[in-house]
């Protein structure tokens, strides 16, 4: 676990420095930068509750079909195989902090926010939703063929669309939704492994 949270800052720092430097040197600095890449609060309603309810829901039923297509490859998760309960620990920090928010500051915080500026938010959520799939997809292509790696990079794609056009369109800019269902994904996928 120590391990993790080592990971976990590390990972946090490194997934930043970009977005920090940016901020620094290019934006004027005229609000913070928490406050800049969307570490922010945001006004929770129904709608938001709703919305955020149905991605997850539809993340955890297609992310059973997509942990069938990794079965039996090297995944992040691997490290958990079999380790039950005392695993879980470990798979939140990893869940939150060593994938989900290093991942959301940099991309729907950072890579979005930039983008909309430059070709507007259909556009831009579209492009950092390729980038976040083909992130995660890319390394599959050796090890799971075209077609599979091709499903995943779908898969995730379209929940970072999702998780984008929340943030963004209704909760004013915040990447905390993304957070939340990102680490939920994670968290989710840990558990698989772990049990």
């Amino acid at each position: 676990m120590t391990q993790y949270v080592i990971n976990s800052v590390v990972q946090i720092i490194i997934f930043s420095l970009l977005p920090f430097a940016f901020w620094y040197f290019k934006s004027g600095r005229e609000e913070k930068f928490l406050t800049w890449i969307g570490l922010k609060s945001f006004k929770v309603n129904k709608e938001i509750i709703a919305m955020i309810v149905v991605v997850v829901l539809g993340f955890t039923i297609i992310d059973i079909f997509a942990l069938k297509l990794v079965e039996g490859v090297e995944t992040a998760t691997s490290v958990f195989e079999g380790k039950g309960v005392r695993a879980v620990p470990s798979i939140l920090i990893y869940a939150i902090f060593n994938t989900a928010l290093p991942e959301e500051i940099l991309f729907r915080g950072f890579g979005l926010k930039r983008l909309k500026k430059v070709v507007g938010l259909n556009k831009a959520n579209i492009i950092q939703a390729l980038m976040f799939g083909f992130l995660h997809g890319l390394m599959f292509f050796k090890s799971l063929g075209f077609f599979k790696a091709l499903v995943i990079i779908s898969f995730t794609g379209v929940f970072a669309y999702f998780m984008g056009y929340i943030n963004e369109k209704k909760t004013e800019g915040s990447i905390l939704p993304g957070v939340f269902i990102h680490s939920l994904a994670n968290i989710f996928a840990g558990l698989s492994a772990a049990f």
